[in-house]
């Protein structure tokens, strides 16, 4: 038992963490179409499976930025179990300050005592609904410019008719990767299993610093 406990714990000081950075639109219109509900859920379910992940060589974080009427840390950067206690639902109100949220992402980011220089690359999403109302361009400039974000794994959605997709594209600046577009609540829920999915591969894989191409047409294949 003593040799088992030694080893778990030399397994675990030996694992990088590899961050994983939300920006979820809580704006007012989130709330219709069951959208935020859907989205809530998405994240939680999200939360539980990496909490079930081994920490063997990457110990997968997750911090999430809210944006919505103001722009707050809602989950500060953790290890998946304790984002799985803290996290709680967000709630849709408030306009679209996307700017100053790429902002606080950069900063995040830049922090090493946030995201310590050991860290694996990391992986941002962004969900968003409707169209910025702050000045976003040169926020987005920076963020992609920074050394840590232009080595990330980026994934965007779309959530309906309204959202920014051009922008969001913007964000993703790579011809490669695309804009998944969820045009009714359980897509939003697909794309998350999608998230899930391309985080834990990398987790399990013995280079977790690869990142594979990502195409949200391979979502379809996700069954659920």
């Amino acid at each position: 038992m003593k040799n088992e406990i030694t080893i778990k714990e030399f397994t675990v000081d030996q694992a990088r963490p590899l961050p994983v950075f939300l920006l979820l639109d809580a704006s007012g219109s989130m709330a219709e179409s069951g959208k935020i509900e859907a989205l809530n859920r998405a994240v939680e379910e999200m939360l539980a499976t990496f909490a079930g992940e081994p920490d063997v060589r990457a110990m997968i974080q997750i911090g999430a930025i809210a944006f919505g009427g103001d722009v707050r840390v809602h989950l500060p950067l953790l290890s998946a179990d304790e984002a799985k206690k803290k996290w709680h639902p967000l709630v849709a109100q408030g306009n679209t300050p996307l700017g100053e949220t790429l902002t606080r992402l950069r900063v995040m980011l830049e922090d090493k005592k946030c995201v310590p220089s050991r860290s694996y690359r990391p992986t941002l999403v962004l969900v968003s609904d409707g169209q910025p109302n702050d000045e976003w361009q040169a926020p987005l400039k920076q963020l992609l410019e920074s050394p840590r974000a232009s080595k990330a794994a980026r994934m965007a959605m779309a959530v309906g008719a309204d959202a920014d997709v051009q922008m969001l594209q913007g964000f993703l600046n790579s011809p490669e990767s695309k804009v998944f577009q969820a045009h009714q609540a359980r897509d939003i829920h697909k794309f998350f299993k999608w998230v899930t999915m391309s985080v834990t591969v990398r987790s399990r894989s013995a280079t977790p610093d690869k990142i594979a191409p990502v195409d949200p047409m391979d979502i379809d294949e996700i069954r659920y």
